[in-house]
Protein backbone atom coordinates (compact mmCIF):
# COMPACT_ATOMS: atom_id res chain seq x y z
CA UNK A 1 0.00 0.00 0.00
CA UNK A 2 2.89 2.38 -0.74
CA UNK A 3 2.46 5.42 -3.46
CA UNK A 4 4.54 7.47 -4.69
CA UNK A 5 3.66 11.45 -3.65
CA UNK A 6 6.84 13.10 -4.97
CA UNK A 7 5.10 14.61 -8.40
CA UNK A 8 1.94 15.50 -5.71
CA UNK A 9 4.33 17.54 -3.33
CA UNK A 10 5.92 19.37 -6.32
CA UNK A 11 1.77 21.09 -7.41
CA UNK A 12 0.06 24.20 -5.78
CA UNK A 13 -1.86 23.24 -2.57
CA UNK A 14 -5.27 22.02 -3.75
CA UNK A 15 -3.87 19.77 -6.26
CA UNK A 16 -5.40 16.35 -6.34
CA UNK A 17 -4.76 12.32 -7.35
CA UNK A 18 -6.94 9.35 -7.24
CA UNK A 19 -5.78 6.08 -7.85
CA UNK A 20 -6.93 2.25 -6.87
CA UNK A 21 -6.07 0.51 -3.74
CA UNK A 22 -6.13 -3.91 -4.91
CA UNK A 23 -3.98 -5.89 -2.45
CA UNK A 24 -4.14 -9.77 -0.73
CA UNK A 25 -2.07 -9.89 2.63
CA UNK A 26 -0.74 -13.26 3.60
CA UNK A 27 1.46 -13.98 7.25
CA UNK A 28 0.86 -14.37 10.62
CA UNK A 29 0.85 -10.43 11.05
CA UNK A 30 -1.95 -9.31 9.12
CA UNK A 31 -5.19 -7.89 10.96
CA UNK A 32 -6.79 -7.39 7.20
CA UNK A 33 -7.03 -10.68 4.53
CA UNK A 34 -7.64 -7.95 1.51
CA UNK A 35 -8.31 -4.37 1.41
CA UNK A 36 -9.85 -2.69 -1.98
CA UNK A 37 -11.61 0.66 -3.48
CA UNK A 38 -10.30 3.88 -4.25
CA UNK A 39 -8.22 6.40 -2.90
CA UNK A 40 -8.07 10.12 -2.97
CA UNK A 41 -4.87 12.66 -2.13
CA UNK A 42 -5.40 15.93 -1.71
CA UNK A 43 -2.41 18.28 -1.73
CA UNK A 44 -2.30 20.69 2.03
CA UNK A 45 -0.12 23.74 2.98
CA UNK A 46 1.92 20.77 5.17
CA UNK A 47 1.47 17.38 3.24
CA UNK A 48 -0.94 15.34 1.90
CA UNK A 49 -4.41 14.43 3.12
CA UNK A 50 -5.33 10.66 2.21
CA UNK A 51 -9.19 9.84 1.58
CA UNK A 52 -10.10 6.30 1.31
CA UNK A 53 -13.20 4.17 1.11
CA UNK A 54 -11.99 0.42 1.13
CA UNK A 55 -13.92 -2.89 1.40
CA UNK A 56 -12.12 -4.88 4.07
CA UNK A 57 -12.27 -8.37 4.69
CA UNK A 58 -10.51 -9.63 7.69
CA UNK A 59 -10.11 -12.88 9.24
CA UNK A 60 -11.43 -13.47 13.08
CA UNK A 61 -11.74 -15.87 15.76
CA UNK A 62 -15.41 -16.17 17.39
CA UNK A 63 -15.41 -15.65 21.13
CA UNK A 64 -17.89 -18.00 22.10
CA UNK A 65 -16.70 -21.26 20.00
CA UNK A 66 -13.18 -20.04 18.95
CA UNK A 67 -14.20 -20.86 15.09
CA UNK A 68 -12.53 -19.26 12.33
CA UNK A 69 -14.44 -16.83 9.90
CA UNK A 70 -14.13 -14.14 7.58
CA UNK A 71 -15.95 -10.49 7.96
CA UNK A 72 -16.31 -7.50 5.34
CA UNK A 73 -17.03 -3.99 6.04
CA UNK A 74 -16.19 -0.64 4.40
CA UNK A 75 -13.72 1.29 6.13
CA UNK A 76 -13.49 4.69 6.13
CA UNK A 77 -9.77 6.51 6.46
CA UNK A 78 -8.81 9.89 6.63
CA UNK A 79 -5.28 10.95 7.55
CA UNK A 80 -3.10 13.90 6.95
CA UNK A 81 0.77 12.53 5.92
CA UNK A 82 3.82 14.73 6.66
CA UNK A 83 6.92 14.35 4.85
CA UNK A 84 10.28 14.14 6.28
CA UNK A 85 12.42 15.53 3.34
CA UNK A 86 11.59 18.91 1.28
CA UNK A 87 10.50 17.99 -2.51
CA UNK A 88 12.66 21.00 -3.69
CA UNK A 89 15.46 21.32 -1.75
CA UNK A 90 15.88 17.69 -0.18
CA UNK A 91 16.37 18.87 3.09
CA UNK A 92 14.84 17.07 6.62
CA UNK A 93 11.87 19.13 8.00
CA UNK A 94 12.44 20.20 10.64
CA UNK A 95 9.35 19.13 13.11
CA UNK A 96 9.86 20.28 16.92
CA UNK A 97 6.94 19.24 18.20
CA UNK A 98 5.90 15.96 15.98
CA UNK A 99 3.44 13.91 18.34
CA UNK A 100 3.81 10.49 18.14
CA UNK A 101 2.03 8.46 15.90
CA UNK A 102 1.98 11.30 13.28
CA UNK A 103 2.02 9.64 9.74
CA UNK A 104 5.02 10.56 7.52
CA UNK A 105 6.05 10.35 4.08
CA UNK A 106 9.42 8.92 4.12
CA UNK A 107 12.68 9.81 2.38
CA UNK A 108 11.89 8.61 -0.99
CA UNK A 109 8.62 10.47 -0.83
CA UNK A 110 6.69 7.17 -0.46
CA UNK A 111 3.28 7.10 1.18
CA UNK A 112 3.05 3.70 3.02
CA UNK A 113 -0.95 3.70 3.88
CA UNK A 114 -0.57 -0.08 5.52
CA UNK A 115 -0.21 1.14 9.42
CA UNK A 116 -2.97 3.26 8.77
CA UNK A 117 -5.13 0.86 7.46
CA UNK A 118 -4.56 -1.70 10.17
CA UNK A 119 -5.18 1.12 12.77
CA UNK A 120 -8.28 1.80 11.94
CA UNK A 121 -9.40 -1.91 10.74
CA UNK A 122 -8.87 -2.64 14.74
CA UNK A 123 -10.60 0.18 15.74
CA UNK A 124 -13.50 -1.03 13.45
CA UNK A 125 -13.84 -4.47 14.39
CA UNK A 126 -16.00 -6.19 17.39
CA UNK A 127 -14.01 -6.30 20.62
CA UNK A 128 -16.08 -9.63 20.97
CA UNK A 129 -16.68 -11.34 17.33
CA UNK A 130 -19.56 -13.35 16.49
CA UNK A 131 -19.51 -16.35 13.93
CA UNK A 132 -23.13 -15.61 13.62
CA UNK A 133 -25.91 -14.17 15.76
CA UNK A 134 -27.18 -17.19 17.71
CA UNK A 135 -23.70 -19.12 18.38
CA UNK A 136 -24.15 -21.48 21.56
CA UNK A 137 -20.06 -21.58 21.87
CA UNK A 138 -18.53 -24.23 23.86
CA UNK A 139 -19.39 -26.44 26.54
CA UNK A 140 -18.66 -24.78 30.01
CA UNK A 141 -17.97 -28.85 31.08
CA UNK A 142 -16.72 -30.48 28.75
CA UNK A 143 -15.69 -28.26 25.61
CA UNK A 144 -17.60 -29.74 23.12
CA UNK A 145 -18.73 -26.89 20.33
CA UNK A 146 -22.56 -26.76 20.88
CA UNK A 147 -23.06 -25.52 17.80
CA UNK A 148 -22.50 -28.83 15.98
CA UNK A 149 -23.41 -31.31 18.74
CA UNK A 150 -25.57 -31.46 21.56
CA UNK A 151 -23.50 -32.03 24.96
CA UNK A 152 -24.49 -34.88 26.90
CA UNK A 153 -23.38 -33.13 30.37
CA UNK A 154 -25.30 -30.12 32.13
CA UNK A 155 -23.19 -26.63 32.99
CA UNK A 156 -25.65 -25.96 35.80
CA UNK A 157 -25.97 -27.92 38.48
CA UNK A 158 -28.82 -30.77 38.95
CA UNK A 159 -31.56 -29.83 41.26
CA UNK A 160 -34.42 -32.11 41.39
CA UNK A 161 -36.95 -30.15 41.63
CA UNK A 162 -36.55 -28.30 38.66
CA UNK A 163 -36.01 -31.53 36.61
CA UNK A 164 -38.33 -31.04 34.11
CA UNK A 165 -37.14 -27.32 33.47
CA UNK A 166 -33.77 -28.40 32.82
CA UNK A 167 -34.64 -30.71 29.77
CA UNK A 168 -36.27 -27.60 28.22
CA UNK A 169 -32.65 -25.89 28.30
CA UNK A 170 -31.86 -28.15 25.15
CA UNK A 171 -34.95 -27.91 23.65
CA UNK A 172 -34.64 -24.93 21.77
CA UNK A 173 -31.07 -24.91 21.21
Amino acid sequence: MRFNVAQLLKEPIGSERGCQLDENYTGSQRITEMAHGPVQMLRTHQGVLVRAALEIRCALTCSRCLGAFSRSFTLSLEEEFFPLVDIQSGRSVFQPDEPEGRRVIDSRHNLDLTEAVREYAVTDLPMKPLCRPGCLGLCQVCGAERNLNRCGCSALPRDSRRGALAGLLYQYE
